[in-house]
């Protein structure tokens, strides 16, 4: 097991593998019931705190992993940090992001309406901007749950 912090890492107060860079963010989200109430944010890997959070609205899972991912990229293009790396645990939201669409199936309802305009804000934001933040896959198999996980497995 990983210790808090590994006495080999001298960059981060929490218990990373060698392979994760610290000068970076997780990002990650947790819905009860899907759709259900969804929530989603960032911790700072270097310092363990939260950069951000939202939520919770009702939606779905993977539209909460999509838009953390988004609004990280907003927030570091935002404060100028175009090289720090975003590590996320979702395949299916990186995959969006990087399509610069969010393949929800979430149906549209007046009670999703909220969400479907944040969703298309964060289209809209991936359609006009360029960044070269690097998105990675988080490997949940290898290094645990990412540090941004809620914790309600």
């Amino acid at each position: 097991m990983v210790q808090n912090p590994p006495d080999y890492r001298h960059d981060t107060v929490l218990p990373l593998p060698m392979e994760v860079r610290a000068d970076a963010w997780a990002v990650d989200a947790a819905c009860s019931g899907n759709p259900g109430p969804m929530e989603y944010q960032a911790i700072d890997l270097a310092t363990g705190a939260r950069v951000f959070h939202f939520g919770p609205v009702k939606g779905t899972n993977n539209i909460g992993e999509f838009l953390a991912i988004v609004h990280a990229l907003a927030l570091m293009q935002q404060q100028g940090l175009h090289d720090k790396t975003i590590y996320s645990d979702s395949y299916n939201a990186i995959l969006w992001v990087n399509n610069r669409k969010c393949k929800t199936k979430l149906e549209r309802t007046p009670e999703t309406e909220q969400l479907y305009q944040i969703i298309a804000r964060a289209e809209r934001w991936l359609q006009t901007h360029q960044w070269r933040n690097p998105i990675i896959k988080w490997e949940t198999s290898k290094w645990g749950e990412v540090p941004a996980d809620f914790g309600r497995k």
